[in-house]
């Protein structure tokens, strides 16, 4: 396997998009892959959803919407320190750019389809994962005293299925999906609203505040959505700034995945080669 001075990521959304952003502070070249509707719902964090809206800047940092048949192009958003976004859920994008490093920033829960030979290192977020069987590392996600914690063998604290508890409210600030259908936002993120005011609808249910609180997440208009999924996330702290900055966890995270890939002296030697990614692929 050849290796390029590379780092690919496998989702967007806020926590993957904490890893980016320690990346890209550092240097590291990062490219994503995403769904065509990416399921984020901290969308106003999330660099994924450059793949719906072309592109987007999160604390000084921009992603934009790339395509593998434009390699010259993409190499060009590297050197100009931007993070392309690949529409790329089936992950055809690994074996065409043959990365240093992949990292599975999906947070399913779950193990995927990401494993150990992908390249030379990888890395996943959260549960679902054996570092030494289906990856060489995992980052520990769950709030606490571990969370950014790298394990180069076992797995992360299992799911608890809860959000971390702010001004006493825990399960209800997560606000879950009625029914089936597509979601229409009524409120936007960074909205402070009362309780009972409508948020958003799936098909013509509506999906009201259950407290007073600034609406931090939301999920993007017209995606689809079944029962119980989450589509949104209301803060009780009321404090607007939070919607648009990267979290305490996720910086935490991406922190741990920095570690990680830093760690690894092979890939360090990967990662500090040297070229104008655009002039090589020109060449070629």
């Amino acid at each position: 396997m050849r290796a390029n001075p590379l780092i690919l990521l496998r989702g967007g959304g806020d926590l993957a998009s904490g890893v980016a952003y320690r990346l890209r502070k550092v240097g590291l070249p990062v490219v994503i892959t995403e769904l065509a509707k990416p399921l984020a719902v901290r969308t106003t964090v999330s660099y994924g959803m450059a793949a719906v809206y072309g592109a987007v800047i999160i604390e000084g940092i921009v992603a934009r919407r790339a395509t593998l048949a434009n390699l010259p192009e993409l190499y060009a958003m590297l050197d100009a320190g931007i993070i392309p976004v690949l529409i790329d859920p089936e992950g055809a994008s690994i074996a065409a750019l043959e990365p240093a490093v992949v990292i599975d920033g999906r947070v399913a829960k779950t193990r995927l389809d990401t494993h150990i030979d992908q390249a030379p290192l990888v890395i996943a977020l959260g549960p679902g994962f054996v570092a030494g069987e289906d990856c060489h590392a995992v980052i520990e996600t769950n709030r606490g005293h571990h969370l950014g914690r790298v394990y180069w063998r076992g797995s992360a604290e299992p799911d608890t299925g809860l959000p971390a508890n702010l001004n006493g409210r825990q399960a209800e600030r997560v606000l879950r999906a009625p029914c089936d259908g597509l979601v229409t936002q009524v409120a936007v993120i960074g909205c402070v609203l009362r309780e009972g005011q409508v948020i958003a609808r799936v098909g013509e249910t509506p999906v009201h505040a259950p407290f007073d609180g600034v609406l931090r997440g939301l999920i993007d208009d017209d995606t689809p959505v079944v029962k119980g999924m989450k589509i949104g996330d209301l803060d009780p702290r009321v404090r607007r700034e939070h919607c648009f900055t990267i979290s305490d966890k996720s910086l935490a995270v991406g922190g741990g995945a920095l570690e990680a890939v830093l760690a690894v002296p092979l890939i360090r030697a990967i990662l500090n080669v040297r070229q104008s990614w655009s002039a090589e692929h020109k060449r070629a």
